[in-house]
């Protein structure tokens, strides 16, 4: 009792030491609370706001295709190889693939602090020496698995009138430089659609009654279908390059290249060939309300802004419209920045009702103005001071930063 008595008295000093000092340093505390939550204002202004947090997981992923190969010539001439060569990548800890008809696919695992930018320069480096034993004609793509590998805004073009190969060229040759020139964008991807093509079909008994083979028809094709510089010429002052366009676009001009000229007389591709405008072979069939249509998603950079980048995408659209043909429609099918405003309108309407709430408990019970402004004045600067932390820590407005500040005012109901 005697040791609790003497120990007793000596708290009150130091509290009172500490009040004196924040009694004392009043106006200077004040003015560090309103710099951080001046600064955290501004950082807000400039945080990157996106579905997902900015996550690289420890995997590489590596895509081949090599055109209709059946699976087990598949495995054998492209899958073991390749896994024999990203072996030797540093820090793998895992592999899987999976073989199918004229493609693979290979996953690495590697350990959660590993440079993923360095590793999967590492893997594309080993596919890339591997890449000339693999059968002609073989390509492959190496992706890091982040949250960027998924589209954040998505639109489908439909249309009567506008056939489906004049849809893609607008879409490949106009749409995707215009989005990707927008800031934060990473790439836009076409899907759909067709491509045109000049089909020849070849008759394999005429060519042959000619003393003909298929490789004569592929030459006198190369030959015929040309694009190249032939010289320059100096007009006052100025250095014009001369080229020699004798790239061919029509089928009749492909039914006219000689195959073959002689004393009896000239042979043509259309003499052994049926030539014919057509489209190439579409795995991946797009529609839209039961029509077939031409889609674009657009791609964001792990430090992009999901709400700029998908307002950028539609003020850039709205802009280009009244270029597109008449009866071509563009909709919006997916837009992942409609999430993210309606968590941080959650987020801002909880903030709101609890300050509202805490603000009516704490002057009814207190019945004191001046602890009622307080404590709604703490509330908006802390959460400036957090936003200004997410800032310095690299980090953007998610789901997962927003849902933890569901309920800002728990701490006032617990006081």
């Amino acid at each position: 009792m005697i040791d609790e008595a003497m120990q007793r008295p000596a708290a009150a000093p130091r509290n009172h030491a500490s009040l004196g000092f924040v009694a004392q340093h009043t106006r200077s505390i004040l003015a560090v609370m309103l710099a951080l939550a001046i600064a955290g204002g501004f950082s807000a202004l400039q945080l990157p706001t996106g579905l997902f947090p900015v996550v690289q997981f420890p995997r590489v992923v590596v895509n081949v295709d090599s055109g209709a190969r059946p699976a087990d010539q598949t495995a054998l001439l492209i899958t073991i190889p390749l896994e024999r060569a990203v072996r030797h990548v540093l820090g793998v800890l895992n592999l899987r693939s999976t073989t199918s008809r004229g493609s693979a696919e290979i996953s690495l695992d590697f350990g959660w602090g590993t440079d993923m930018v360095a590793a999967a320069v590492q893997v594309d480096a080993a596919v890339a020496q591997t890449l000339p034993s693999l059968p002609a004609g073989s390509s492959y793509l190496v992706r890091r698995m982040d949250p960027t590998v998924f589209p954040v805004i998505a639109y489908s073009m439909l249309s009567n009138d506008v056939s489906l190969t004049e849809q893609y060229d607008i879409a490949q040759y106009q749409i995707v430089p215009l989005l990707t020139a927008i800031p934060g964008v990473s790439y836009v991807a076409v899907q759909g659609g067709q491509v045109q093509e000049i089909e020849v079909l070849v008759d394999p008994h005429r060519l042959a009654a000619r003393g003909l083979a298929l490789s004569d028809v592929a030459l006198a094709l190369s030959k015929a279908n040309v694009l190249t510089v032939v010289g320059q010429m100096q007009d006052h002052d100025k250095l014009l390059l001369l080229t020699l366009d004798d790239t061919v676009r029509q089928a009749e001009r492909v039914q006219d290249i000689v195959l073959q000229g002689s004393p009896g007389g000239v042979v043509r591709i259309g003499d052994v060939a049926e030539v014919s405008n057509g489209a190439v072979p579409q795995w991946t069939r797009v529609s839209e309300d039961g029509r077939p249509a031409v889609q674009f998603q657009v791609y964001q950079q792990p430090n992009g802004n999901t709400v700029a980048i998908a307002s950028a995408v539609q003020k850039a659209l709205a802009a280009y419209q009244p270029q597109m043909p008449p009866g071509l429609t563009l909709a919006n099918w997916y837009d992942q920045s409609t999430l993210v405003t309606a968590s941080a309108t959650s987020v801002r309407d909880a903030i709101l009702i609890g300050l509202g709430l805490a603000g009516l408990v704490i002057l009814a019970f207190l019945r004191s103005l001046r602890v009622t402004l307080v404590a709604m004045l703490v509330v908006p600067a802390t959460l400036a001071t957090t936003v200004l932390l997410l800032f310095m820590l690299g980090m953007t407005f998610n789901i997962m930063t927003l849902g933890g500040r569901r309920r800002p005012w728990a701490w006032l109901s617990t006081t």
